[in-house]
């Protein structure tokens, strides 16, 4: 397992696509953005799921949290069936979203890895893609990593997602 954490735009998607080309074994991806996308719209936008702010923020609520705890209980189970996983997450709770991944990963043999990129840069992408709401990305920059246990750190605002994803895959082997 390999769990990848950092804010909107910081490279986490592009890191796992690179992973999977220069790892020696195949990988699966798990991304919480496709979370987001298989819930139905009744929980998208509302109290009980997930919602975003005008300004960036992020609002989940219980039913959100129940469906992603079952989603990581998943993820594991496939990693404890042999799979290696990808995991691409955004801890928006810092060290408090981080604990519940480690519950279900015990035992499993884990590179926890954080991904930073600079706000201004992370901010850049986020206009690029044209699909995050504004603001996202600074607002998660560096909250997404406070307090959160790293084996491995890599910072993609200078560095290419090919390099990053090469020093995670020198740690793997």
């Amino acid at each position: 397992m390999i769990v990848l954490n950092g804010g909107s735009s910081s490279g986490k998607s592009g890191l796992v696509r690179c992973l999977q080309a220069v790892l020696p074994d195949p990988w699966l991806a798990a991304a919480i953005d496709s979370l987001v996308e298989a819930m139905p719209p009744s929980l998208r936008g509302t109290e009980g799921g997930i919602g975003f702010t005008a300004d960036g923020g992020v609002e989940v609520g219980p039913a959100f949290r129940e469906l992603e705890a079952a989603w990581r209980e998943g993820v594991a189970a496939m990693a404890r069936a042999g799979a290696r996983v990808l995991v691409d997450d955004v801890f928006l709770g810092g060290a408090e979203t981080q604990e519940p991944w480690r519950k279900a990963l015990a035992g499993l043999d884990v590179l926890w890895v954080g991904v930073r990129c600079e706000s201004a840069v992370a901010e850049g992408r986020e206009l690029a893609r044209g699909d995050r709401v504004r603001g996202m990305a600074a607002a998660q920059a560096e909250s997404v990593h406070r307090g959160v246990t790293y084996d491995l750190e890599v910072d993609t605002t200078r560095t290419e997602s090919l390099d990053c994803a090469r020093t995670i895959a020198a740690r793997v082997r």
